[in-house]
């Protein structure tokens, strides 16, 4: 039994499994037995998420805006694709989002590009025209990477000066890029 500092924890936020794995080989030492461990987070993820899953102030409104717009929306996600479905149709919203990508259908994970680039791809957009809404470090990292757009909409992690540098803006929650897409779409009308 081993404490985990909280600094420690959010480091991990945004990592696919494999990346995690690495982490916690890296600070806890060659004899964490993390393979044995993983039923065990696994669970404990998939409960929390299950109880505690919610929508973020905005998101419907924002969606209901792309869809008006016909702008089409996806995820990039380093959830299991059946986790994220499920959290998508728990919340009532599995049939917003034109494309999921999840862990499995790209090769490396954020921070990586690659998941945004498949998501881009699935889309038939070029990155560089798409916007990527990210709540992570390492998605911002991902996002930009891919050549995208990039606003951090802050949850857990708030932007360091870093994170700051690689984004277009930073918006308190999805009702301010939704009056934002708002506005650049009427001054493109």
């Amino acid at each position: 039994d081993r404490d985990m500092s909280t600094d420690f924890y959010q480091t991990m936020l945004g990592n696919p499994w494999a990346g995690i794995r690495a982490m916690l080989l890296a600070e806890y030492g060659p004899e964490l037995r993390v393979d044995d461990i993983r039923p065990a987070w696994t669970k404990r993820f998939v409960d929390l998420c299950r109880e505690q899953l919610a929508l973020k102030s905005g998101v419907v409104e924002l969606l209901d805006l792309l869809d008006r717009l016909g702008i089409p929306a996806a995820i990039a996600t380093s959830s299991p694709k059946d986790l994220a479905i499920e959290h998508f149709e728990h919340l009532g919203l599995g049939s917003r989002f034109k494309v999921i990508v999840a862990q499995g259908d790209y090769d490396k994970g954020k921070p990586d590009p690659a998941p945004y680039l498949a998501a881009a791809c699935l889309l038939g957009v070029e990155p560089q025209d798409s916007l990527a809404l990210e709540d992570s470090h390492n998605g911002v990292r991902s996002a930009s990477s891919a050549g995208m757009m990039t606003v951090m909409v802050p949850d857990l992690l708030k932007p360091t000066e870093d994170i700051r540098a690689l984004c277009l803006n930073v918006s308190i929650d999805l009702h301010e890029v939704r009056d934002a897409l708002s506005l650049c779409a009427a001054k493109s009308a």
